[in-house]
């Protein structure tokens, strides 16, 4: 049995859970646990391998040290991370049979879960910013897209997104929790952990608001304007073979937008909305579906490049 223990807190509060219990797949059968244990471990396999071997590609041929692959090599990285702060505990979970993750390491882990999940948000931005350049301004490409801008937007989102994910810790840190402890998920979301504060999170449910028109609907609302003007620009290709060359190369970054806005939007946009545990996990394999799918895109763009280049 879990016993909880009084965990002082900064301030005036003080919370008596001193850890949480991911419950995750233990809500389902047995069988279908095991089922779900041999999928998540596929596929945060196949999702770092097929990232890594990207990394590797760019790093190596210097025919891909351009702009796209330089926020490329980005993606492939933060869709690691991402990988790596939730499935890694999960799978140890599972094998240990343990479901207990502590209160520091739930923010943390919370923490870090979101702030690359902003990363992906604003890399897709940037990486919609340089198709539309690409595309549109085809002639001024090298002198718009330097090296120092490319740093420059990829040092910004990383600061954006570590100072957002910063502001909702503390304010998470400064809550207190009692009685139950039970997340219904295999890691710590921000939805469930407010539900289970005893605290007023008025607080907490504005900021996830302010953020999900601020940092999540902003870098959408970007992309989508991006690719209205890539689509005029390539509809007044006079031939049909170099619209569709114009357009190909949108074709991966457009499809894995589709894939992560989608499954965000059904997930978060209504962040207090009543959905169950298995709308989350199925959620998650769907991510984690999307992770593969880029990751494979990522692979096969590489390999056209080099082999056109």
């Amino acid at each position: 049995s879990y016993t909880l223990s009084s965990l002082p807190m900064r301030g005036a509060n003080q919370s008596s859970v001193c850890e949480f219990l991911l419950l995750g797949l233990s809500r389902q059968p047995r069988r279908q646990q095991q089922l779900l244990f041999l999928l998540f471990l596929g596929m945060y396999l196949a999702t770092v391998l097929g990232n890594l071997l990207v990394l590797l590609a760019i790093s190596l041929d210097a025919r891909l040290h351009r702009p796209m692959y330089f926020f490329l090599s980005n993606l492939s990285f933060v869709d690691v991370c991402f990988s790596s702060t939730t499935v890694p505990k999960m799978l140890a979970n599972h094998v240990l049979g343990r479901q207990t993750i502590s209160f520091s390491g739930c923010l943390t882990q919370m923490y870090f879960v979101f702030t690359f999940m902003d990363m992906d948000n604003f890399l897709l931005a940037v990486m919609a910013y340089d198709r539309f350049v690409a595309v549109c301004h085809p002639l001024h490409y090298s002198t718009k897209m330097t090296h120092p801008l490319c740093v420059l937007l990829v040092t910004g989102s990383w600061v954006i997104a570590t100072l957002d994910m910063l502001l909702h810790t503390l304010l998470m840190s400064r809550l207190s929790f009692c009685g139950d402890n039970a997340i219904p998920h295999f890691f710590c979301d921000l939805t469930p952990l407010l539900k289970l504060s005893c605290s007023d999170t008025h607080l907490n449910e504005m900021m996830i608001l302010f953020e999900a028109g601020l940092i999540m609907i902003t870098p959408f609302i970007f992309i989508l304007v991006s690719y209205i003007l890539i689509t005029c620009a390539v509809l007044s290709v006079p031939s049909a073979k170099g619209r569709w060359k114009a357009f190909s190369t949108c074709g991966s970054h457009l499809a894995v937008v589709s894939l992560f806005y989608g499954t965000i939007i059904a997930v978060y946009f209504s962040p207090f909305s009543s959905h169950s545990a298995e709308t989350d996990i199925a959620a998650a394999v769907i991510l984690r579906n999307q992770d593969i799918k880029g990751a494979l895109r990522k692979v096969r763009n590489l390999d056209s490049s080099a082999s056109s280049g």
